[in-house]
Formats: structure tokens, C-alpha cells, sequence
């Protein structure tokens, strides 16, 4: 069974207790990687100027503690890596939908940056941040 390495756990404790049991049980059935958690107003600065963020510090939903966001990412089965490429987008889609659907059965309500409206039609979006998940509070 797979599970989190050492850097990925770190980057998850960083995440609210929610994000963190959807994220405990999404490993269980899908192998992934954390990329990010909480971000500092050096990280995130430095995201927005990369164009990873649309947000400035400390507009992301990454920048409070415990983060309300995290960005995740498939592994692989036959080279375990995270890949970019366009030809793996489907991969992308099924994980994201495993999360939401993962956290849909826990109670929790996460919006996925490849469904920003959730609406569960994933053409109508106007920016991608498929490693992108972020609680839902309060709606």
C-alpha cells in the first residue's frame, strides 16, 4: 500500500484537520505526492511571481495556519514521478475526482482547481490548478 513520504507528510501537517483525513484516506487507494501546504509570505510571493498563484500574500487559501489548501499530485505506476505533459491530463482528472469524490464521503466539501465552480464540468474552466484542492467553509 502506498504512503506518504517523509517531505509530503511534513507539507501535510501543515493542512487542516480535514484536508489531512481526506488526504489519509485518498493514499490508501492512490498513489500521490504532497507538493505544498501552508506557503509563507516568501513562498507565496514567489509563487505569484512565478504565475503558479493568481494570489498575493496573504490572499491564498495556502498562506493561513493550518493551511486551508493543498496542492497534490499522481504518481505514477510505472516511473513514479509527477508528470506535466498534456497526454496526462486524463490521469489528472481521475485523480481529482477520487479526492473530491473521497472527501464527498467523508462529509467534507474541498473545490478543486480543475472544477473551480464544482459543478463536475471540468471544460468550463478559465484557469487550471489541477493540484489544487482547497476546503470549502461554510458553503
Amino acid at each position: 500500500m502506498p504512503r506518504y513520504s517523509k517531505l509530503s507528510q511534513e507539507r501535510l501537517d501543515t493542512c487542516h484537520t480535514a484536508i489531512r483525513q481526506v488526504f489519509y484516506e485518498v493514499i490508501k487507494v492512490f498513489d500521490c505526492t504532497i507538493l505544498c501546504g501552508f506557503r509563507d509570505k516568501e513562498e507565496q510571493n514567489l509563487a505569484f511571481s512565478r504565475g503558479n498563484s493568481r494570489c498575493e500574500w496573504p490572499q491564498s487559501e495556502h498562506n493561513q495556519m493550518p493551511s486551508l489548501a493543498v496542492d497534490a499530485a499522481p504518481y505514477y505506476t510505472v516511473k513514479p514521478h509527477v508528470r506535466w505533459v498534456k497526454s496526462s491530463l486524463y490521469r489528472w482528472y481521475y485523480f481529482g475526482g477520487v479526492v473530491v469524490t473521497t472527501a464527498y464521503n467523508l462529509g467534507i466539501t474541498l473545490r478543486w482547481g480543475g472544477d473551480w465552480d464544482r459543478d463536475t464540468y471540468v471544460l468550463d474552466q478559465e484557469v487550471n490548478d489541477l493540484p489544487h484542492f482547497q476546503l470549502v467553509v461554510g458553503g
